[in-house]
């Protein structure tokens, strides 16, 4: 657990984007540390180097846990966790799908395969956050469906800090909450009005 919350820490986005451009993706859009973030600033093949160092950084805690079920699972959600909240940037970060689809690689590959579609298929619709939220929707079930219970372990022990970050953001939740709330579940921003780069205190980055 400690050395995969120690990989998922490294800000792999912000200091690709700090190297090539000299910016800190907290100050800039959304403020979410996150790939969605790096290609604002720095491009595709940028996010795509980095994308790389982001997928191991969730997998090698569950791949030197080895095959019990709940040290892999839990050496995934702490990488989620330092991705998502990492100490070198006072608390910020991304949104953990690159980090989760990484643990799931070795605990549960189907479920990475099943984030990465759901990614996709939200890019292409013009709604990241909700083509990511089907997925979050399914990845349980089909990781039992598919692993059995150890599967199913995997991929709910990373749901919990992806959904907790996205309900949390950036920023304390704006008035009233309920709809603060259900709008950051469903969209991963505050309102519909306001468009999905503008910094708000969810964020836009999915990664």
């Amino acid at each position: 657990m400690l050395l995969g919350f120690a990989a998922g820490a490294v800000p792999v986005s912000n200091i690709a984007a700090r190297w090539l451009r000299g910016t800190d993706l907290r100050q800039v859009g959304t403020g979410t540390v996150s790939g969605t973030g790096l290609a604002r600033v720095a491009g595709a093949r940028a996010v795509m180097v980095a994308g790389v160092f982001e997928l191991a950084k969730g997998a090698l805690g569950p791949f030197v846990a080895g095959e019990a079920p709940w040290p892999r699972a839990l050496a995934g959600a702490a990488a989620v966790v330092g991705h998502n909240w990492s100490p070198w940037l006072g608390g910020a970060g991304g949104r953990g799908v690159a980090p989760s689809m990484g643990a799931l690689l070795v605990s549960a590959p189907v479920g990475a395969a099943l984030l990465a579609g759901g990614l996709v298929a939200g890019r292409l619709l013009g709604e990241t956050a909700l083509g990511c939220l089907a997925s979050y929707v399914c990845l349980v079930p089909v990781a039992r469906r598919v692993h059995g219970p150890s599967g199913a372990l995997a991929a709910g022990a990373l749901l919990v800090p992806v959904l907790l970050k996205r309900l949390t953001g950036n920023e304390p939740a704006r008035r009233p909450l309920v709809r603060a709330y259900a709008y950051r579940l469903l969209f991963d921003r505050d309102t519909l009005s306001r468009a999905p780069g503008a910094r708000n205190g969810a964020g836009g980055g999915p990664s």
